[in-house]
């Protein structure tokens, strides 16, 4: 697993240096996604209909929501704090008693 410097030069275990940026950017995401599900410029016309049917506002929050999917999917991919879970995995590991056969 690769590693970086901290901001006081310490090393972090699973910090790259492009991270940062990314976290931004996946930030910046979420806000952007937010302002755009307050969708005002279809609330008062069902016009046009996409393929013939389906009104624009409806189909607006389908794109948004495989939008919102694909989002959740990065930031879980990108985002996840694995080095908390991690340390949570190995703090579980150090309390866990040792089995009866080796006790003895």
């Amino acid at each position: 697993m690769a590693g970086g410097a901290g901001a006081a030069g310490v090393f972090l275990p699973g910090i790259s240096p492009r991270k940062p940026m990314r976290n931004w950017l996946l930030a910046a995401a979420v806000a952007a996604l937010y302002l755009l599900h307050q969708d005002v410029w279809f609330w008062d016309s069902a016009r046009p209909l996409v393929f013939g049917f389906l009104p624009i506002g409806l189909f607006y929050h389908g794109v948004y929501s495989l939008a919102v999917a694909g989002l959740m999917w990065a930031l879980v991919r990108y985002a996840w704090p694995a080095h908390l879970e991690a340390q949570l995995e190995a703090g579980d590991a150090a309390d866990e008693e040792p089995p009866e056969e080796a006790r003895t």
